[in-house]
């Protein structure tokens, strides 16, 4: 049993974790980062890369199954489940390999492998036995899968997002219950791989477009591939062969899978933190109130990042919080605010949804542009969706954007690029659009918005644009 003293001390070893270690550490913190197992972040190791190697996989046997659309003629496809998840498994650990590389150029004594509670605002006790005072602490303790207490009873027949990458082989059957982006992304993947797959949602829509378009093309998109059942609760039942679903609502029925997929939601890891002993003002989900622009949990010493606090549970917004919040507990109590990137978000289903930046209101100009005679989706036998881009009124600069279709992963980093720098449309039809792109679909999206303030088209760019554009 031992003491230990230290500037910063940051709980999680997660991409929250590690920016808030290194941010605290270059800024001249002696800092402990403290950490169960140091598995890796929860993107390389249960979430964005395997999911991504699923999809990957699902990706290839569907275009291999629509081949014939382009007179290429390949036979009946057969998948090798074993095969899918092997390679999934394989790939997967070097991703998690590559991020556990980063603990081994961390200092001498910086990582301690143990699990921590605050027994006051400045102090934690470890469960090795051993105590830490800190002059700051940054919670990063990451998230975990709920699984709801019907299904708690139904064992190994349950999957969660981070136990269906361990499956030796895909099952014939599974049912997945929620329609967020990760029940979305493997629900679809599942069933372009041959699983027959159906999708349970409470609410009456998937995909958090915000725009009745959108949602109408990506209902009807997913429900090519897997049965949609929307506006619906289900109850499950273990069955000797696996689980037998009925649900009510909208519709009524039941049937039974060999598995059930649970995708309702990954709420932070904050059970064990005794986070009562720091005083904190809690919400009423056991949350410490913090401020999102500088990570500190009301005025105290204790700052807190990734999906820890359940704010924006993604990548790129985790290794900001971690960074905003090392940075600040050194500087603790002199914190100081940081701008914050617009909203940014992209559910990989095929075709992609993004969401970017503010949505609309009752000021905002929209711009839509369709996907589904677009020249180049259609050269390649994708021609779906639809894209909203959304400014504002007087000059038209561009503030946010929904996007469902082909290329949507990539276009929506332009757009973001657009937003972040506020480039109006005008100024967007004034850059050249390469013929016959994806980017081409949002041209009538951006003249629609010039049309709708002051500002008219470029001269040089209000012309008919190529066929097929």
């Amino acid at each position: 049993m031992a003491e230990k003293f230290c500037d910063v001390a940051v709980i999680g070893a997660g991409t929250a974790g590690l920016a808030a270690e290194r941010s605290a550490r270059h800024n001249g913190a002696k800092t402990l980062l403290i950490d169960p197992e140091f598995i890796g972040t929860t993107c390389a190791h249960v979430g964005c890369m395997p999911s991504k190697l699923l999809i990957a996989a699902a990706h290839n046997a569907h275009e291999v199954a629509k081949s014939d659309i382009f007179g290429v003629k390949t036979g009946k496809v057969e998948i090798d489940g074993k095969a899918v998840m092997r390679r999934l498994r394989a790939e997967r650990d070097k991703f998690t390999a590559a991020t556990r590389k980063s603990f081994d150029r961390l200092p001498d004594g910086i990582m301690i492998r143990a699990r921590a509670c605050f027994t006051g605002l400045n102090s934690l006790a470890l469960d090795n036995g051993d105590t830490i005072s800190a002059k700051a602490i940054v919670i990063a303790t990451g998230s975990s899968p709920f699984i709801p207490e019907p299904y708690q009873a139904l064992g190994d027949v349950v999957l969660t997002s981070e136990t269906i990458f361990e499956i030796d082989n895909l099952p014939e059957s599974l049912a997945v219950v929620g329609g967020g982006t990760i029940g979305l992304e493997l629900a679809q993947a599942m069933a372009r791989l041959g699983v027959e797959v159906t999708l349970f949602e409470r609410s009456d829509s998937i995909g958090s477009a915000g725009d009745e378009q959108i949602t109408q093309d990506i209902h009807k998109v997913i429900s090519r591939d897997l049965s949609l059942k929307l506006g619906v609760d289900v109850t499950p039942e273990k069955t000797s062969e696996g689980v037998r679903m009925r649900w009510t609502g909208a519709s009524e029925g039941e049937q039974a899978y060999d598995k059930v997929l649970v995708a309702v939601g990954r709420p932070p890891n904050i059970s064990g933190l005794n986070l009562k002993a720091t005083g904190l003002v809690l919400n009423d989900k056991g949350l410490p109130e913090f401020d999102r622009q500088t990570m500190q949990c009301g005025d105290a010493p204790v700052f807190i990042a990734g999906d820890g606090n359940a704010d924006v549970p993604l990548l790129h917004e985790a290794s900001t919080e971690g960074a905003i919040a090392g940075r600040n507990a050194v500087a603790f109590p002199a914190v100081t605010s940081s701008r914050r990137t617009p909203f940014f978000s992209i559910t990989f289903t095929d075709p992609p949804i993004a969401k970017l930046g503010i949505g609309p209101d009752e000021t905002t100009v929209t711009g839509c542009a369709s996907y589904e005679d677009q020249g180049r989706s259609k050269v390649e036998a994708r021609a779906d969706g639809h894209v909203r881009l959304y400014a504002e009124p007087k000059e038209g600069v561009l503030t946010g954007a929904v996007l469902f279709a082909p290329g949507a992963d990539h276009m929506a980093h332009l757009l973001m690029l657009a937003i972040m720098h506020r480039v109006t449309a005008s100024e967007m039809l004034e850059m050249p659009f390469y013929h016959p792109t994806l980017e081409e679909g949002l041209k009538s999206a951006l003249r629609d918005i010039c049309k709708a303030t002051p500002v008219a088209l470029p001269e040089d760019r209000d012309r008919s644009d190529p066929p097929g554009a």
